[in-house]
Protein backbone atom coordinates (compact mmCIF):
# COMPACT_ATOMS: atom_id res chain seq x y z
CA UNK A 1 0.00 0.00 0.00
CA UNK A 2 1.19 3.60 -0.90
CA UNK A 3 0.13 7.19 0.87
CA UNK A 4 -0.43 9.29 -1.57
CA UNK A 5 -2.66 12.52 -0.53
CA UNK A 6 -1.62 15.17 -3.25
CA UNK A 7 -4.46 16.02 -5.54
CA UNK A 8 -3.60 14.64 -9.07
CA UNK A 9 -4.85 17.64 -11.04
CA UNK A 10 -5.56 21.55 -11.19
CA UNK A 11 -7.72 24.05 -12.20
CA UNK A 12 -5.81 25.31 -15.18
CA UNK A 13 -5.73 21.40 -16.10
CA UNK A 14 -8.88 20.48 -15.55
CA UNK A 15 -10.22 23.27 -17.48
CA UNK A 16 -7.91 22.52 -20.73
CA UNK A 17 -9.15 18.83 -20.93
CA UNK A 18 -12.65 20.16 -20.86
CA UNK A 19 -12.30 22.85 -22.95
CA UNK A 20 -10.43 20.17 -25.02
CA UNK A 21 -13.64 17.71 -25.52
CA UNK A 22 -15.66 20.87 -26.44
CA UNK A 23 -17.70 20.98 -23.23
CA UNK A 24 -20.30 23.58 -22.64
CA UNK A 25 -18.93 26.87 -20.70
CA UNK A 26 -21.03 26.01 -17.54
CA UNK A 27 -19.30 22.66 -16.86
CA UNK A 28 -15.75 23.59 -17.73
CA UNK A 29 -16.27 25.86 -14.85
CA UNK A 30 -17.85 23.34 -12.56
CA UNK A 31 -14.79 21.37 -13.03
CA UNK A 32 -12.27 24.14 -12.65
CA UNK A 33 -14.16 24.70 -9.38
CA UNK A 34 -14.12 21.29 -8.18
CA UNK A 35 -10.27 21.00 -8.86
CA UNK A 36 -9.67 23.50 -6.58
CA UNK A 37 -11.72 22.50 -3.93
CA UNK A 38 -9.97 18.74 -4.50
CA UNK A 39 -6.82 20.88 -3.04
CA UNK A 40 -8.53 22.02 0.01
CA UNK A 41 -10.49 18.85 1.36
CA UNK A 42 -9.86 15.90 2.80
CA UNK A 43 -10.83 12.12 1.67
CA UNK A 44 -13.76 10.96 3.27
CA UNK A 45 -13.20 8.94 6.76
CA UNK A 46 -15.52 5.87 6.23
CA UNK A 47 -15.81 4.01 10.20
CA UNK A 48 -12.21 1.72 11.19
CA UNK A 49 -11.00 1.99 7.21
CA UNK A 50 -8.20 4.07 6.88
CA UNK A 51 -8.37 4.80 2.76
CA UNK A 52 -5.17 7.33 2.97
CA UNK A 53 -3.32 4.58 3.08
CA UNK A 54 -4.81 3.34 -0.09
CA UNK A 55 -3.27 4.44 -3.61
CA UNK A 56 -6.29 6.92 -4.27
CA UNK A 57 -4.45 9.25 -6.27
CA UNK A 58 -3.79 6.81 -9.35
CA UNK A 59 -6.21 8.08 -11.22
CA UNK A 60 -4.60 8.10 -14.58
CA UNK A 61 -5.04 10.24 -17.88
CA UNK A 62 -7.71 10.63 -20.02
CA UNK A 63 -7.67 8.17 -22.82
CA UNK A 64 -10.45 8.32 -25.53
CA UNK A 65 -10.74 4.99 -27.23
CA UNK A 66 -11.91 4.39 -30.86
CA UNK A 67 -15.94 4.07 -31.31
CA UNK A 68 -16.45 0.47 -31.87
CA UNK A 69 -18.36 -0.58 -35.20
CA UNK A 70 -19.79 -3.66 -33.88
CA UNK A 71 -19.98 -5.62 -30.78
CA UNK A 72 -18.06 -8.30 -31.78
CA UNK A 73 -15.22 -5.29 -32.06
CA UNK A 74 -15.51 -5.38 -27.98
CA UNK A 75 -13.21 -8.12 -25.62
CA UNK A 76 -15.33 -10.97 -24.88
CA UNK A 77 -15.76 -9.65 -21.09
CA UNK A 78 -17.80 -7.75 -22.75
CA UNK A 79 -19.70 -9.50 -25.53
CA UNK A 80 -20.83 -12.00 -23.18
CA UNK A 81 -22.63 -9.49 -20.48
CA UNK A 82 -24.64 -8.04 -23.20
CA UNK A 83 -27.92 -9.31 -23.11
CA UNK A 84 -29.64 -11.07 -25.81
CA UNK A 85 -31.79 -9.11 -27.97
CA UNK A 86 -30.83 -5.61 -26.05
CA UNK A 87 -31.69 -2.96 -28.11
CA UNK A 88 -30.87 -0.43 -25.09
CA UNK A 89 -27.32 0.21 -24.32
CA UNK A 90 -24.26 1.96 -23.67
CA UNK A 91 -20.69 0.63 -23.26
CA UNK A 92 -17.90 2.92 -22.06
CA UNK A 93 -14.09 1.54 -22.62
CA UNK A 94 -11.53 3.47 -20.59
CA UNK A 95 -12.31 6.78 -20.47
CA UNK A 96 -15.07 7.55 -23.33
CA UNK A 97 -18.02 5.20 -24.74
CA UNK A 98 -17.78 3.46 -27.59
CA UNK A 99 -21.46 2.41 -28.05
CA UNK A 100 -24.60 3.85 -27.29
CA UNK A 101 -27.95 2.33 -28.55
CA UNK A 102 -31.15 3.31 -28.11
CA UNK A 103 -34.61 1.62 -29.30
CA UNK A 104 -36.38 3.81 -31.62
CA UNK A 105 -39.97 3.20 -29.61
CA UNK A 106 -38.19 4.68 -26.34
CA UNK A 107 -37.02 7.73 -28.33
CA UNK A 108 -40.36 8.05 -29.11
CA UNK A 109 -41.52 8.53 -26.07
CA UNK A 110 -39.10 11.01 -25.33
CA UNK A 111 -36.65 8.58 -23.23
CA UNK A 112 -33.18 9.97 -23.31
CA UNK A 113 -30.18 7.13 -22.94
CA UNK A 114 -26.57 8.03 -23.93
CA UNK A 115 -23.55 8.47 -22.59
CA UNK A 116 -23.24 11.57 -19.80
CA UNK A 117 -20.29 13.68 -22.15
CA UNK A 118 -22.93 13.76 -24.80
CA UNK A 119 -25.70 14.40 -22.52
CA UNK A 120 -24.48 17.59 -21.43
CA UNK A 121 -23.49 18.94 -24.94
CA UNK A 122 -26.86 17.73 -26.59
CA UNK A 123 -28.99 17.94 -23.62
CA UNK A 124 -27.46 20.86 -21.34
CA UNK A 125 -30.75 22.29 -19.92
CA UNK A 126 -32.09 18.56 -18.75
CA UNK A 127 -28.51 17.45 -17.56
CA UNK A 128 -27.19 21.61 -15.09
CA UNK A 129 -30.33 21.65 -13.27
CA UNK A 130 -29.34 17.87 -11.33
CA UNK A 131 -25.41 17.34 -12.17
CA UNK A 132 -23.68 17.34 -8.84
CA UNK A 133 -27.14 18.12 -6.53
CA UNK A 134 -27.79 14.70 -4.98
CA UNK A 135 -23.79 14.32 -4.82
CA UNK A 136 -22.42 17.86 -3.56
CA UNK A 137 -18.91 17.94 -5.37
CA UNK A 138 -17.38 20.12 -1.80
CA UNK A 139 -18.79 17.06 -0.03
CA UNK A 140 -15.47 15.82 0.52
CA UNK A 141 -11.96 15.62 -1.25
CA UNK A 142 -13.30 12.03 -3.74
CA UNK A 143 -16.57 14.26 -4.64
CA UNK A 144 -14.28 17.40 -5.55
CA UNK A 145 -11.81 14.88 -7.26
CA UNK A 146 -14.49 13.09 -9.60
CA UNK A 147 -16.41 16.13 -10.13
CA UNK A 148 -13.23 17.78 -12.18
CA UNK A 149 -11.98 14.38 -13.84
CA UNK A 150 -15.39 12.52 -14.29
CA UNK A 151 -15.67 10.60 -18.03
CA UNK A 152 -17.65 8.92 -20.38
CA UNK A 153 -20.62 7.93 -17.99
CA UNK A 154 -24.51 7.42 -18.33
CA UNK A 155 -27.65 9.45 -18.91
CA UNK A 156 -30.84 8.07 -18.57
CA UNK A 157 -34.39 10.22 -18.60
CA UNK A 158 -37.79 9.19 -18.63
CA UNK A 159 -40.49 11.49 -18.92
CA UNK A 160 -43.64 11.78 -17.14
CA UNK A 161 -46.09 8.65 -16.94
CA UNK A 162 -43.35 6.48 -19.41
CA UNK A 163 -42.69 2.93 -18.35
CA UNK A 164 -39.79 1.63 -19.65
CA UNK A 165 -40.08 -2.32 -19.81
CA UNK A 166 -37.02 -3.70 -20.97
CA UNK A 167 -34.07 -3.01 -18.99
CA UNK A 168 -31.36 -0.26 -20.06
CA UNK A 169 -27.86 -1.86 -19.61
CA UNK A 170 -24.28 -0.40 -19.07
CA UNK A 171 -21.19 -2.10 -19.65
CA UNK A 172 -18.00 -0.02 -18.32
CA UNK A 173 -14.97 -1.94 -18.39
CA UNK A 174 -11.40 -0.77 -18.61
CA UNK A 175 -8.21 -2.10 -20.21
CA UNK A 176 -5.46 0.13 -18.96
CA UNK A 177 -4.03 0.92 -15.67
CA UNK A 178 -2.53 4.73 -17.10
CA UNK A 179 -6.35 5.53 -18.35
CA UNK A 180 -8.54 6.91 -16.28
CA UNK A 181 -11.82 5.22 -15.58
CA UNK A 182 -14.60 7.54 -13.44
CA UNK A 183 -18.18 7.71 -15.02
CA UNK A 184 -20.87 9.79 -13.41
CA UNK A 185 -24.37 8.43 -13.80
CA UNK A 186 -27.41 10.73 -13.90
CA UNK A 187 -31.26 9.15 -13.70
CA UNK A 188 -33.97 11.23 -14.27
CA UNK A 189 -37.60 9.52 -13.65
CA UNK A 190 -40.59 12.04 -13.84
CA UNK A 191 -43.65 12.03 -12.10
CA UNK A 192 -45.32 8.38 -12.56
CA UNK A 193 -42.54 6.52 -14.91
CA UNK A 194 -41.14 3.75 -14.45
CA UNK A 195 -37.72 2.28 -15.65
CA UNK A 196 -35.31 -0.25 -14.46
CA UNK A 197 -31.26 0.26 -15.18
CA UNK A 198 -28.62 -2.16 -14.80
CA UNK A 199 -24.79 -1.96 -15.29
CA UNK A 200 -21.73 -4.17 -14.88
CA UNK A 201 -18.21 -2.54 -13.94
CA UNK A 202 -15.50 -5.23 -14.86
CA UNK A 203 -11.71 -4.98 -16.02
CA UNK A 204 -10.67 -6.95 -18.93
CA UNK A 205 -9.04 -9.98 -17.22
CA UNK A 206 -5.16 -10.21 -17.42
CA UNK A 207 -4.83 -6.71 -19.34
CA UNK A 208 -4.96 -4.31 -15.69
CA UNK A 209 -1.61 -5.56 -13.66
CA UNK A 210 -0.79 -1.95 -12.24
CA UNK A 211 -1.97 0.00 -9.65
CA UNK A 212 -5.25 2.43 -10.79
CA UNK A 213 -8.82 4.02 -9.42
CA UNK A 214 -11.88 3.87 -10.54
CA UNK A 215 -14.01 6.91 -8.84
CA UNK A 216 -18.09 7.13 -9.89
CA UNK A 217 -21.18 8.93 -8.69
CA UNK A 218 -24.29 7.58 -8.86
CA UNK A 219 -27.33 10.53 -9.04
CA UNK A 220 -30.75 9.51 -9.13
CA UNK A 221 -33.81 11.50 -8.96
CA UNK A 222 -37.38 9.81 -8.31
CA UNK A 223 -39.88 11.92 -9.27
CA UNK A 224 -43.57 11.52 -7.88
CA UNK A 225 -45.11 8.41 -8.29
CA UNK A 226 -42.08 7.10 -10.25
CA UNK A 227 -40.74 3.71 -9.68
CA UNK A 228 -36.78 3.48 -10.44
CA UNK A 229 -34.89 0.06 -10.31
CA UNK A 230 -31.43 0.05 -10.40
CA UNK A 231 -28.66 -3.06 -10.64
CA UNK A 232 -25.29 -2.61 -10.41
CA UNK A 233 -22.59 -5.37 -10.27
CA UNK A 234 -18.85 -4.25 -10.15
CA UNK A 235 -15.75 -7.01 -10.52
CA UNK A 236 -12.86 -4.78 -10.84
CA UNK A 237 -9.34 -6.40 -10.67
CA UNK A 238 -7.39 -6.75 -7.25
CA UNK A 239 -4.61 -3.78 -8.26
CA UNK A 240 -7.44 -1.56 -8.35
CA UNK A 241 -9.53 0.60 -5.67
CA UNK A 242 -13.15 0.93 -6.34
CA UNK A 243 -14.56 3.71 -4.67
CA UNK A 244 -18.08 4.42 -5.55
CA UNK A 245 -20.86 6.97 -4.11
CA UNK A 246 -24.78 6.60 -4.84
CA UNK A 247 -27.55 8.76 -3.93
CA UNK A 248 -30.54 8.92 -4.48
CA UNK A 249 -33.53 11.89 -4.06
CA UNK A 250 -37.12 9.80 -3.49
CA UNK A 251 -40.14 12.24 -4.11
CA UNK A 252 -43.51 12.13 -2.99
CA UNK A 253 -45.06 8.02 -3.44
CA UNK A 254 -41.71 7.32 -5.39
CA UNK A 255 -39.76 3.81 -5.23
CA UNK A 256 -36.11 3.31 -5.34
CA UNK A 257 -34.64 -0.10 -5.43
CA UNK A 258 -30.86 -0.79 -5.18
CA UNK A 259 -29.42 -4.18 -6.08
CA UNK A 260 -25.60 -4.13 -5.64
CA UNK A 261 -23.33 -6.36 -6.01
CA UNK A 262 -19.70 -5.06 -4.60
CA UNK A 263 -17.75 -7.80 -6.09
CA UNK A 264 -14.32 -6.00 -7.10
CA UNK A 265 -10.91 -7.63 -5.90
CA UNK A 266 -9.36 -4.76 -5.02
CA UNK A 267 -9.62 -2.37 -1.61
CA UNK A 268 -13.69 -1.35 -1.73
CA UNK A 269 -15.19 1.91 -0.50
CA UNK A 270 -19.17 1.55 -1.48
CA UNK A 271 -21.69 4.42 0.02
CA UNK A 272 -25.46 4.04 -1.05
CA UNK A 273 -27.74 6.54 0.88
CA UNK A 274 -31.69 6.96 0.08
CA UNK A 275 -32.66 10.57 0.61
CA UNK A 276 -36.56 9.65 1.19
CA UNK A 277 -37.93 13.32 0.50
CA UNK A 278 -41.61 12.81 -0.11
CA UNK A 279 -44.17 11.44 1.52
CA UNK A 280 -44.95 8.23 1.05
CA UNK A 281 -41.75 7.49 -0.34
CA UNK A 282 -39.57 4.03 -0.22
CA UNK A 283 -36.06 2.71 -0.90
CA UNK A 284 -35.16 -1.10 -0.50
CA UNK A 285 -31.57 -1.99 -1.10
CA UNK A 286 -30.35 -5.13 -1.48
CA UNK A 287 -26.07 -5.73 -1.05
CA UNK A 288 -23.69 -8.53 -2.02
CA UNK A 289 -20.37 -8.48 -1.54
CA UNK A 290 -17.25 -11.00 -1.44
CA UNK A 291 -13.89 -10.45 -0.15
CA UNK A 292 -10.76 -12.69 -0.59
CA UNK A 293 -7.17 -12.26 0.12
CA UNK A 294 -6.22 -9.27 2.49
CA UNK A 295 -8.68 -7.30 0.23
CA UNK A 296 -10.33 -3.54 2.61
CA UNK A 297 -13.82 -3.03 2.15
CA UNK A 298 -16.01 -0.34 3.72
CA UNK A 299 -19.46 -0.87 2.24
CA UNK A 300 -22.18 1.79 3.75
CA UNK A 301 -26.14 1.40 3.17
CA UNK A 302 -28.15 4.41 4.41
CA UNK A 303 -31.74 5.88 4.54
CA UNK A 304 -32.22 9.19 5.70
CA UNK A 305 -36.29 9.81 6.10
CA UNK A 306 -38.50 12.76 6.22
CA UNK A 307 -41.41 12.14 4.40
CA UNK A 308 -44.54 11.58 6.27
CA UNK A 309 -45.27 7.45 6.34
CA UNK A 310 -41.56 6.99 4.27
CA UNK A 311 -40.48 3.35 4.17
CA UNK A 312 -36.89 1.83 3.65
CA UNK A 313 -35.58 -1.62 4.31
CA UNK A 314 -32.06 -2.46 3.39
CA UNK A 315 -30.23 -5.66 3.42
CA UNK A 316 -26.93 -6.50 3.02
CA UNK A 317 -25.25 -9.67 2.89
CA UNK A 318 -20.71 -10.53 2.83
CA UNK A 319 -18.92 -13.62 2.11
CA UNK A 320 -15.48 -13.04 4.28
CA UNK A 321 -12.44 -15.25 3.30
CA UNK A 322 -8.58 -15.90 3.61
CA UNK A 323 -7.61 -12.40 5.57
CA UNK A 324 -10.45 -10.31 3.90
CA UNK A 325 -12.10 -7.43 5.96
CA UNK A 326 -15.20 -5.50 5.97
CA UNK A 327 -16.64 -3.03 7.93
CA UNK A 328 -20.53 -3.02 6.96
CA UNK A 329 -22.64 0.12 8.24
CA UNK A 330 -26.04 0.35 8.02
CA UNK A 331 -27.28 3.68 8.96
CA UNK A 332 -31.09 4.53 9.66
CA UNK A 333 -32.17 8.11 10.41
CA UNK A 334 -35.21 9.60 10.40
CA UNK A 335 -35.73 13.31 11.14
CA UNK A 336 -37.60 15.19 12.97
CA UNK A 337 -41.57 15.34 11.49
CA UNK A 338 -41.50 11.87 9.52
CA UNK A 339 -44.07 10.61 11.09
CA UNK A 340 -45.64 7.01 10.34
CA UNK A 341 -41.98 5.96 9.14
CA UNK A 342 -40.71 2.64 8.86
CA UNK A 343 -37.05 1.92 8.94
CA UNK A 344 -35.37 -1.81 8.90
CA UNK A 345 -32.05 -2.97 8.00
CA UNK A 346 -30.34 -6.66 8.44
CA UNK A 347 -26.85 -6.81 7.84
CA UNK A 348 -24.95 -10.71 8.09
CA UNK A 349 -21.45 -11.87 7.45
CA UNK A 350 -20.31 -15.16 7.14
CA UNK A 351 -16.45 -15.82 7.55
CA UNK A 352 -15.12 -18.79 5.62
CA UNK A 353 -11.72 -18.33 7.16
CA UNK A 354 -9.78 -17.76 10.86
CA UNK A 355 -8.12 -14.85 9.60
CA UNK A 356 -11.12 -13.00 8.08
CA UNK A 357 -12.64 -10.08 9.73
CA UNK A 358 -16.57 -9.03 9.64
CA UNK A 359 -18.06 -6.21 11.60
CA UNK A 360 -21.72 -5.32 11.05
CA UNK A 361 -23.05 -2.30 12.60
CA UNK A 362 -26.44 -1.49 12.48
CA UNK A 363 -27.09 2.00 13.43
CA UNK A 364 -30.31 3.87 14.13
CA UNK A 365 -31.05 7.62 14.19
CA UNK A 366 -34.34 8.59 15.57
CA UNK A 367 -35.56 12.12 15.88
CA UNK A 368 -39.15 11.57 15.73
CA UNK A 369 -41.36 9.50 18.31
CA UNK A 370 -44.18 8.11 16.02
CA UNK A 371 -42.08 5.86 13.89
CA UNK A 372 -41.12 2.28 13.65
CA UNK A 373 -37.78 1.02 13.36
CA UNK A 374 -35.13 -2.37 13.78
CA UNK A 375 -32.26 -4.01 12.88
CA UNK A 376 -30.48 -7.49 12.92
CA UNK A 377 -27.27 -7.94 12.48
CA UNK A 378 -25.29 -11.38 12.76
CA UNK A 379 -21.63 -12.34 11.86
CA UNK A 380 -20.28 -16.04 12.01
CA UNK A 381 -19.26 -18.91 10.37
CA UNK A 382 -20.82 -21.44 8.08
CA UNK A 383 -23.81 -23.14 9.91
CA UNK A 384 -23.13 -26.93 11.44
CA UNK A 385 -26.46 -27.87 11.66
CA UNK A 386 -27.06 -26.92 8.49
CA UNK A 387 -23.99 -28.46 6.75
CA UNK A 388 -25.07 -31.69 8.63
CA UNK A 389 -28.27 -31.97 7.48
CA UNK A 390 -27.83 -31.78 3.86
CA UNK A 391 -25.14 -34.10 4.80
CA UNK A 392 -27.60 -36.59 5.99
CA UNK A 393 -29.45 -36.39 2.55
CA UNK A 394 -26.18 -37.56 1.12
CA UNK A 395 -24.64 -34.89 0.07
CA UNK A 396 -20.75 -34.13 0.18
CA UNK A 397 -19.15 -31.68 3.05
CA UNK A 398 -17.47 -29.29 0.96
CA UNK A 399 -21.15 -29.38 -1.52
CA UNK A 400 -23.12 -28.97 1.45
CA UNK A 401 -21.20 -26.13 3.19
CA UNK A 402 -21.17 -24.56 -0.44
CA UNK A 403 -24.64 -25.09 -1.01
CA UNK A 404 -25.33 -22.92 2.17
CA UNK A 405 -22.96 -20.16 1.39
CA UNK A 406 -25.03 -20.02 -2.20
CA UNK A 407 -27.97 -20.00 0.01
CA UNK A 408 -26.72 -17.58 1.80
CA UNK A 409 -26.14 -14.93 -0.92
CA UNK A 410 -29.84 -16.21 -2.68
CA UNK A 411 -32.16 -13.47 -1.76
CA UNK A 412 -29.40 -10.67 -3.41
CA UNK A 413 -28.47 -12.60 -6.26
CA UNK A 414 -32.24 -13.51 -7.07
CA UNK A 415 -33.21 -9.62 -7.69
CA UNK A 416 -30.57 -9.12 -10.70
CA UNK A 417 -33.00 -8.23 -13.65
CA UNK A 418 -31.12 -9.19 -16.41
CA UNK A 419 -30.79 -13.29 -17.11
CA UNK A 420 -27.73 -12.68 -18.99
CA UNK A 421 -26.05 -10.63 -15.65
CA UNK A 422 -27.22 -12.66 -12.70
CA UNK A 423 -26.07 -15.49 -14.96
CA UNK A 424 -22.84 -14.04 -15.03
CA UNK A 425 -22.61 -12.74 -11.37
CA UNK A 426 -22.97 -16.56 -10.42
CA UNK A 427 -20.59 -17.07 -12.45
CA UNK A 428 -18.03 -14.56 -10.82
CA UNK A 429 -19.58 -15.83 -7.09
CA UNK A 430 -17.73 -19.14 -7.97
CA UNK A 431 -15.02 -18.36 -9.07
CA UNK A 432 -14.38 -15.55 -6.15
CA UNK A 433 -15.78 -18.32 -3.57
CA UNK A 434 -13.48 -21.45 -4.92
CA UNK A 435 -11.19 -20.22 -6.77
Amino acid sequence: MSTQLSTPTDRQSAEALSRSKNEPNWLVDLRGEAAELAGTLEWPKPEKVKIERWNLTAVGSYDQAAPANALTDLPEVVRELVAEGTENLVIQQNSSPVWTQLSAELAAKGVIFTDLETACKEHGDLVKPYLFQAVAKDEDKLTALHAALWNGGVFVYVPRNVEVEIPLQAILFNTKAEASFAPHIVIIAESNSRVTYVDYVVTEPGAVTEPFVYHSVVEVYVKAGAHVRFGSVHHLGGSGVDLTVRRAIIENDGVMEWVLGDLSDGNTLSDTKSVLKGNGSQSDAKVISIGKNAQQMSLTTQAVHFGLRSDSNMVTRAVMKDSASAIINGITKIEKGATKANGVQTEKVLMLSPKARGDANPILLIDEDDVTAGHAASVGQVNPEQVYYLMSRGISKQNAERLVIYGFLAPVVSEIPIDAVREQLEKLLVRKLEG
